[in-house]
């Protein structure tokens, strides 16, 4: 969950009077499509130095390419995680796309080892091998499937707000299609990873099953729908964030008083402030924690070795 923050806003917005830089290597169709899209993007001011994540996919050669195009100076960073015979040719078809839009490029490799769970073991090591700050393709498809796994997994409104809009997530209001369609206007031929199509990862099965059965029974496109919700849910979520930021988590008889809702933002807020290693506490957890508080228990365990005590009418967080 992410701590809260007063007035959080969902800006950087996408800005429809974008100036457009217009590499050559774009050609008239290929601008125009450029064009388009950028007044749906979120990039930082042209000049900014960024960093994109370009696996090579259609997103992610779109990121680079409007990166570029939006005036940044921008530098495509390629990971290989070394899963597939022949992954480390494509990080050439990265380098040759960057450096055909005008972006600087970089390469490097990431250890994942033998084990359950690969997906999300692959995402970890991709991203600890990214620099800080580094830009995503995500675009409002990926918004859409993860409004959807993180209810399967039985989240709360800040799970159903999925990802945040902002600068390092510049395409969450483009569609996949699109991105795919800018490849096909500017003759780009998108690396293909097998793995998005594996029915073995939960997310492939939300994308190829779940989502167009779920458009069908609706009789219209959901995507934007479930994009829609997330942003609402991000709303109420930040409104009641600032209100729970009013509560002390410390205090055992405020916190017993306070409205369920905003004392378990408090105590999860209050959990990852002094463990940050701590794994997001669950419904159970903060249930417990507010039993301490309110005199029903002395301490819980809340996991990672760390435990709650109630000492003095104050709540104490400490290892075990």
């Amino acid at each position: 969950m992410e701590p809260p923050v007063a007035a959080r806003s969902e800006s950087p917005q996408p800005d429809s009077s974008i100036a457009v830089t217009t590499p050559r290597s774009l050609g008239a169709g290929g601008a125009e499509h450029v064009e388009d899209l950028l007044r749906r993007t979120a990039f930082p001011a042209p000049g900014t130095p960024v960093n994109c994540a370009v696996s090579g996919g259609a997103d992610s050669l779109a990121l680079v390419v409007l990166a570029v195009s939006a005036g940044c100076v921008a530098t495509a960073i390629h990971v290989d995680h070394g899963l597939r015979t022949g992954s480390a040719s494509e990080a050439d078809a990265v380098r040759d796309a960057a450096t055909r839009f005008g972006a600087q490029f970089e390469s490097r490799t990431a250890r994942v080892d033998p084990g359950g769970d690969l997906e999300a073991r692959a995402r970890r090591a991709r991203y600890d091998a990214l620099p800080a700050g580094v830009l995503t393709g995500h675009t409002m498809d990926d918004q859409a499937e993860t409004v959807l796994l993180n209810m399967i997994r039985g989240t709360g409104l800040h799970g159903i707000g999925a990802m945040r809009p902002s600068a390092r997530k510049p395409l969450l209001a483009i569609r996949r299609a699109e991105t795919a369609a800018l490849c096909v206007a500017l003759g780009l031929e998108p690396l293909v990873d097998p793995s998005n199509t594996d029915p073995t990862f939960r997310r492939n099965r939300v994308r190829h099953e779940v989502l167009p059965l779920l458009s069908d029974v609706a009789e219209r496109d959901v995507v934007p729908i479930l994009a829609r919700t997330a942003a609402l849910a991000r709303g109420a979520t930040d409104h009641l964030d600032e209100l729970a930021m009013g509560i002390d988590p410390t205090d055992a008889g405020g916190l017993a008083d306070s409205p369920p809702v905003l004392a378990a933002l408090a105590i999860r807020t209050w959990l990852r402030a002094v463990a940050p290693d701590l794994h997001p506490p669950d419904a159970a957890t903060i249930a417990r924690v507010r039993r301490v508080a309110a005199g029903g228990a002395v301490a819980t365990d809340v996991g990672g070795g760390w435990e709650v005590r109630r000492h003095a009418g104050r709540l104490l967080l400490r290892q075990v």
